[in-house]
C-alpha cells in the first residue's frame, strides 16, 4: 500500500498576472499584457520543480508571484495551507523567512555600496534579535557554507566573480533557513564549469536543509539534471507537467516535443528523433490566441483547438498535459 502524498507546501489555483501598458492617462484604455494565465500548481515539500519555456513565456513572473514579490491579478495562492493571495505586507512578514528568492543577475541584486557582511546580516536585523557579534558569526557560517571565506564579509560585491556573487545570493536566501527557495535562472549568466559548481551546491543545500526549490530555467539539460518534476510554460500557461524523465523522454505536448528536439546533443547520430521546427511567429501577449494558445504554431491543431482552451488532464502516472490532441506516449 502506497503512502498518501503530503499536503502541498505551495498551491496555486487559476493564478493570473496581467499588466496594463500604454501611455493613456486612463487605465481602462491601456492594453493588457497576459503574463501568467490561469496557472494551477501543487509544489510539495522537499521536491525540486523545474519551470521551463522560451524567453518571455512568464516563468520569472510566475516565480515572483509564488513568493508575493509581484502582486497577483486573480486566482489564489496558498502557502502551508494558508491563503496568502491578498495578505498585506505586514501579514506576509512572518512568512518571508520561509520563502526566499535567488535572482538571475547577482550583480543587480546586491547593493554595490554595501559590504557583503552587511548584506548577509540584513535578514537577521529584520527577523531576529541578535547582537552585532552574533550576527557576524552567523554571516561567517553562511559564507563558509557556500564555500567562501569568512574574510569575504569585508569586501564589496564588485570584488567577486559572477560565480562568487551568486554564492552570496544563495547565502542570503539561506540565512533564515527557509522552506521554499525560488531560483530564477541562477546559472544562466555563468560559465558552464561554474554552473556545475552552483548546481552541486544547491543539491547539497537541498539535502542538508530539506529545501523545496522552484528552479526556473530555459536550459532543459540543467533542469533534467537538477529537478525531480518539471512544468512547461507557453505564453503564460502550463502546457505539461510531470516527472522529469517522463516529460523529457516521452513528451505528450507538441510544444514540449519541439523544445526537447532543440536541445544540443554531442552525438547527432543518436539524437532522439528529428529536429522539430515550429512554424509561424510567437503571438503577442497583448493579443493572445483564442482557445489553445499554441494552436497557431501546432501541426496537430484543429477547430476545437482554436475554440476551446484545454485543461491539464492526467495522461500517465503524475503526468499531465493541456492538449486536445496529445502525442502518443
Amino acid at each position: 500500500m502506497t503512502e498518501p502524498r503530503p499536503q502541498p507546501l505551495v498551491r496555486t489555483s487559476d493564478l493570473s498576472k496581467r499588466y496594463r501598458v500604454g501611455r493613456s492617462p486612463f487605465p481602462v484604455q491601456r492594453r493588457i499584457v497576459h503574463a501568467v494565465e490561469q496557472v494551477s500548481l501543487d509544489i510539495f515539500p522537499g521536491e525540486t520543480l523545474g519551470i521551463v519555456g522560451e524567453s518571455g513565456c512568464g516563468k520569472s513572473t510566475l516565480g515572483r508571484c509564488l513568493v508575493r514579490l509581484t502582486e497577483i491579478t486573480s486566482g489564489a495562492l496558498e502557502f502551508e495551507g494558508r491563503d496568502i493571495t491578498s495578505a498585506s505586507q505586514r501579514q506576509l512578514r512572518p512568512l518571508r523567512r520561509q520563502m526566499q528568492m535567488v535572482f538571475q543577475d547577482p550583480a543587480a541584486s546586491l547593493n554595490p555600496r554595501r559590504r557583503v557582511g552587511d548584506l548577509l546580516a540584513d535578514p537577521f536585523r529584520v527577523h531576529e534579535k541578535l547582537s552585532r557579534s552574533e550576527m557576524m558569526d552567523r554571516v561567517e557560517e553562511l559564507l563558509v557554507r557556500v564555500e567562501l571565506l569568512p574574510e569575504h564579509a569585508q569586501r564589496f560585491p564588485h570584488e567577486f566573480s559572477g560565480g562568487q556573487r551568486q554564492r552570496i545570493g544563495i547565502a542570503r536566501a539561506l540565512a533564515l533557513k527557509p522552506r521554499l527557495i525560488v531560483a530564477d535562472e541562477p546559472v544562466s549568466a555563468l560559465d558552464v564549469s561554474i554552473q556545475a559548481q552552483i548546481i552541486n551546491l544547491l543539491c547539497d543545500l537541498r539535502d542538508e536543509f530539506s529545501l523545496t526549490y522552484v528552479f526556473i530555467a530555459h536550459d532543459l539539460s540543467v533542469v533534467r539534471q537538477f529537478a525531480s518534476r518539471v512544468a512547461v510554460m507557453y505564453m503564460g500557461s502550463i502546457v505539461e507537467t510531470g516527472p522529469v524523465d517522463a516529460v523529457f523522454s516521452a513528451p505528450r505536448h507538441h510544444y514540449t516535443a519541439a523544445l526537447r528536439s532543440a536541445v544540443p546533443v554531442p552525438d547527432v547520430d543518436n539524437r532522439p528523433g528529428q529536429r522539430i521546427v515550429l512554424k509561424g511567429d510567437l503571438p503577442s501577449p497583448l493579443d493572445p490566441p483564442s482557445g489553445c494558445r499554441f494552436h497557431t504554431r501546432c501541426v496537430a491543431a484543429t477547430t476545437v483547438c482554436r475554440q476551446q482552451r484545454p485543461v491539464l488532464s492526467l495522461v500517465d502516472k503524475a503526468h499531465f498535459v493541456a492538449c486536445h490532441h496529445p502525442r502518443g506516449g
